[in-house]
């Protein structure tokens, strides 16, 4: 009698056994694999290759769409994405948490796995990477369970999928809990080897994530056709090393603009100073500008490095620089010729290498013909002009600026404060905005403290919006105009929260029918317009 062949296990053989259960639901596919993890786990303790076999086995056997290992710096208190799939670098730079925040930060706190059925069901779910704009995501699910080693939390493994079936939703979650448990020894000894190194790589991410999401210029808030040419020209020049001038009235965000060209630029690792030229003294503007040695005038009690120099290998910002006298432009001047400057009181040259963003809100071509700026300074730093436009010449961006501000005071101030009133945007749209993108701000966040519905009403904005010489209307408004107004933004408001329903919008007000319907009639108001599509489509 012949001996038989040995056994030799061959996964893909035994995965296309499985992978046909009739119901749809079984997972003994993968039970060779979980062998397979046991055995390298118990071999060496290489995370790296632990990791991309498990998300492997997620990604194809287990058809998930997304799947993240996190990691617990408790040191810190952050917990941040270690290896994924799924995700862009971006979005996975993105992806940073405390404990008790968001799903990953449940885990995390609580030591218990959560299971999201539907993601747009979950209002625990933050997003932060930003991975689902993508409508598809809504029906989702998403799984999370902590990696313990002897009741501690190391972190969490984390997957995202979209389930037909309940049970093998569940079938998933013991699935990865099992893992978890697995692996959960190595990551153990990778944190207490690489605790320093997790710790550095977690803040270098989230620094580098927080400054991108600050001053990349798709942050900077607006669409309008003026703003998309200063995209544009952001684009064209972050990549150069040109000198740049920025001109606009005061706050329309020249700082803004300067920041994202430097964050873009090839000197973006080194530093970004900001100075105000407006800000300096006249007798101190040099000092600022290159530093004093010790001892070279009364004061002087220290070496003192100036702007220029602390920008060395990076950008320099000096906005207002229409406000320098012509001595110091002079100086400046200099300074831009041979990229190099003498201390006060020094006598060794310090030469610098970065780049210069100078901005103002003057008129410099008027300045050169009155003999208040140097012509000659004024093409040195007019390399390369960027104009923003003023937010009366931006349209439809005063909308979206201030839905970005309602919610961000909002948060701030603890309000639920969601949405603008249609008389009121009118009349933020009307008005003509002296103070800019600033002033704008400083409004929307007065009103935001002042609502008590949840929504901004005309009468929530400051007098000098509402008054008939600000908002650049003809006639003054009575006191019979203003309880009009007041009337017919109710209605309207009424409308819209019950869909065109007169005798719902009726009983909210507090009228009658009939009532509510002579008061439609006289501001020529028509429910038929606050019909949604369902509603029509019954009528």
């Amino acid at each position: 009698m012949t001996d038989a062949p040995p056994l030799e296990l061959d996964l893909d053989e035994i995965e296309a056994d499985f992978t046909h259960c009739f119901t749809g639901e079984c997972r003994v596919n993968v039970l060779p694999i979980l062998h397979k993890i046991g055995h390298v786990s118990t071999r060496n303790a290489d995370l790296s290759a632990l990791l991309a076999i498990i998300l492997e086995v997620m990604q194809q056997p287990l058809k998930m769409r997304r799947g993240m290992v996190m990691l617990y710096d408790r040191h810190s208190d952050t917990i941040c994405i270690h290896d994924s799939f799924g995700l862009t670098e971006e979005e996975k730079g993105r992806g940073i948490y405390a404990p008790g925040e968001g799903v990953t930060g449940k885990v995390v706190e609580t030591g218990k796995a959560i299971v999201v059925p539907r993601l747009n069901e979950s209002l625990d779910f933050l997003d932060r990477t930003r991975a689902h704009a993508e409508r598809g995501s809504a029906n989702a699910s998403f799984i999370c369970v902590p990696i313990m080693r002897a009741e501690k939390v190391l972190g969490t493994l984390c997957a995202e999928r979209i389930y037909m079936s309940r049970r093998l939703l569940d079938q998933d979650v013991k699935l990865l809990a099992t893992i978890a448990s697995m692996i959960a020894p190595v990551v153990e000894l990778y944190l207490l080897e690489n605790i320093d190194k997790v710790r550095l790589e977690n803040e270098n991410r989230r620094l580098k994530n927080a400054l991108k999401r600050r001053f990349k210029p798709s942050n900077i808030i607006g669409n309008s056709k003026p703003m998309q040419q200063v995209y544009e020209h952001i684009r064209k020049v972050a990549g150069t090393r040109a000198t740049v001038l920025i001109l606009g009235e005061s706050g329309v965000g020249k700082e803004l603009v300067a920041s994202a060209i430097h964050y873009n630029s090839p000197y973006a690792e080194g530093p970004f100073v900001k100075s105000n030229c407006a800000a300096f003294p006249e007798n101190l503007v040099e000092s600022e500008l290159f530093g004093h040695e010790k001892g070279s005038f009364t004061g002087a009690i220290a070496t003192h490095k100036g702007c220029f120099e602390q920008a060395n290998g990076g950008t320099i910002f000096l906005d207002e620089v229409g406000e320098l006298s012509l001595a110091n432009q002079a100086k400046l001047l200099r300074v831009l010729q041979e990229r190099s400057f003498k201390r006060i009181g020094g006598v060794n040259p310090v030469r610098v290498e970065l780049r210069i963003i100078t901005a103002t809100n003057r008129n410099l071509i008027e300045m050169v013909e009155k003999g208040t700026f140097r012509e000659d300074l004024y093409y040195r730093l007019n390399v390369f002009c960027i104009t923003i436009p003023p937010l009366r010449e931006r349209g439809s961006d005063v909308i979206t600026l201030a839905d970005h501000y309602v919610n961000r005071f909002a948060a701030e101030n603890g309000k639920s404060v969601k949405r603008i009133a249609t008389p009121a945007l009118n009349m933020l749209m009307s008005y003509h905005w002296p103070g800019n993108v600033r002033e704008l701000e400083n409004v929307i966040e007065s009103a935001v403290i002042l609502s008590d519905d949840g929504v901004i009403h005309s009468y929530d904005l400051p007098p000098s919006i509402q008054t008939s010489h600000e908002s650049g209307t003809t006639n003054a408004l009575s006191l019979e105009d203003k309880l009009r107004a007041v009337e017919y933004e109710m209605i309207v408001e009424a409308l819209k929260n019950n869909n065109g329903n007169v005798g719902e919008t009726a009983k909210e007000l507090g009228l009658t029918r009939r009532m509510l319907g002579i008061r439609m009639q006289r501001h020529r108001i028509s429910y038929k317009t606050f019909r949604t599509r369902v509603t029509d489509a019954l009528d």
